[in-house]
């Protein structure tokens, strides 16, 4: 059996979780750069307001209804998600436990009795919310996708189900695929979801139904026969004991502001670079190749969203490495040649890619520098930029005062990751 566990509308909760005022009142978080709406609480949906539209253009709903308004406080919501994780950890077993994204998780739960299975689900909700403050949602089938589809149920009439689905019986099962639209199945995107519509397929009943044969003939070979089967009750799709390395890592942002001067943007580099290291070093991987890119304005009269084509460059490295010195200095020297003075930059970024295990590096008889000290360097860095954030250590090339940071001008505290900015109870 499996279950998976999905914070409501999690950006939120967290706010919530230091301001009990805000509870069942509407919140909203923006993304970077205060741009568009990322999460909204149920109170905030019924106002109408949109999923990854424009701020500017739901700010008339929001000042009218007295909307709560944060920019993103990733500090904040990583540990929150640390915390909820931690706690399903402790109540399903380590080894069960399968992060998918920052807000939920898939549980195994064969190690559970079967008449103790929903007991077991609404203890998982009862002790997440007691531990954390967070509010979650839980499904649970004998497959991930029936699981997936057991927790959009249960969250999308929360009053009823009390954000608790579970899909046990065939009978479940079959009344919740009949009432399970193609579009809203784990794994099938928009467009793909109106070809089946098109094929007269339009519920996720229709689609179990479907032979295995076209399953394979049209759905993508043996992803669409997982699929099917996954609809059927069969598992297909197992639980992933390691996280897999990730083939490339990417840093970009967008800047709080117009970036004319080429110093700023060697600071953006910097301090992407910085962070791309520290992903790098995190799966105990390093990096043949680097490559920068940055976004000018279209014309110095287009507005702030318009953009002309991207500009980049790359280079391999003479070996693979992971140290942040080691990356910096190719990056910066790729910026000096496409960098062009006078255009308006919006947008810059640094990949990462022909990634190798770093305990397979060759060391260099010749080169200047231990890589053993190195590796200890890194390692002190990374540790004291995690316990105390905001990079506390870096290298003079990430600039002091980055006014071209992305603007968080309505960003609550970091309440449980900073000292001098615990929550104050007066």
């Amino acid at each position: 059996m499996n279950a998976i566990v999905d914070c409501n509308s999690f950006y939120c909760s967290c706010e919530r979780v230091f301001e009990p005022k805000l509870w069942n009142k509407p919140v909203v978080v923006l993304s970077n750069n205060d741009g568009c709406i990322v999460s909204r609480s149920d109170e905030a949906k019924k106002l109408g307001v949109k999923m990854a539209g424009p701020y500017f253009q739901a700010k008339h709903i929001i000042e009218k209804n007295d909307v709560a308004v944060f920019s993103s406080n990733y500090h904040l919501y990583g540990d929150m998600s640390m915390r909820v994780m931690d706690t399903l950890r402790a109540m399903a077993g380590k080894e069960n436990v399968e992060v998918y994204s920052v807000d939920e998780a898939f549980l195994n739960l064969d190690h559970i009795p079967p008449d103790k299975v929903e007991k077991f689900a609404y203890e998982l909700k009862e002790t997440v919310e007691m531990w954390t403050g967070i509010s979650v949602s839980v499904g649970v089938a004998p497959t991930k996708t029936l699981a997936k589809i057991a927790n959009h149920i249960a969250k999308k009439d929360k009053a009823t189900t009390k954000c608790v689905t579970l899909l046990l019986t065939e009978e479940e099962q079959r009344k919740a695929l009949q009432q399970t639209r193609v579009n809203e199945i784990w794994g099938i995107g928009g467009a793909y979801a109106n070809k089946l519509i098109n094929w007269g397929i339009t519920s996720a009943w229709d689609l179990c139904s479907m032979p295995e044969e076209w399953a394979h003939a049209n759905m993508g070979g043996v992803v669409g026969v997982r699929l099917i089967k996954e609809l059927r009750g069969e598992p297909s799709i197992i639980m992933k004991k390691e996280l897999e390395r990730k083939k490339m890592i990417a840093t970009t942002r967008m800047f709080g502001r117009h970036v004319t001067e080429l110093y700023e943007l060697k600071e953006a580099i910097a301090t992407y670079t910085s962070r791309a290291a520290e992903k790098l070093r995190r799966q105990f991987c390093a990096a043949k190749t680097i490559s920068v890119f940055i976004v000018p304005k279209e014309d110095n009269h287009s507005t702030y969203f318009s953009h002309g084509p991207t500009i980049s460059n790359y280079v391999n490295l003479p070996s693979a490495t992971s140290f942040t010195n080691e990356l910096i200095r190719p990056a910066v020297k790729l910026l000096d040649d496409i960098f062009e003075k006078g255009r308006v930059y919006k947008k810059a970024g640094v990949m990462l890619s022909g990634l190798v295990p770093d305990q397979s590096i060759q060391g260099n008889f010749f080169s200047a520098g231990s890589k053993s000290t190195n590796r200890f360097l890194m390692s002190a860095v990374d540790n004291v930029n995690f316990s105390m954030r905001d990079d506390v250590v870096k290298f003079c090339s990430s600039g002091v005062n980055k006014d071209w940071k992305m603007r968080q001008e309505l960003r609550s505290k970091r309440h449980s990751t900073r000292w001098d900015e615990l929550k104050v109870i007066s």
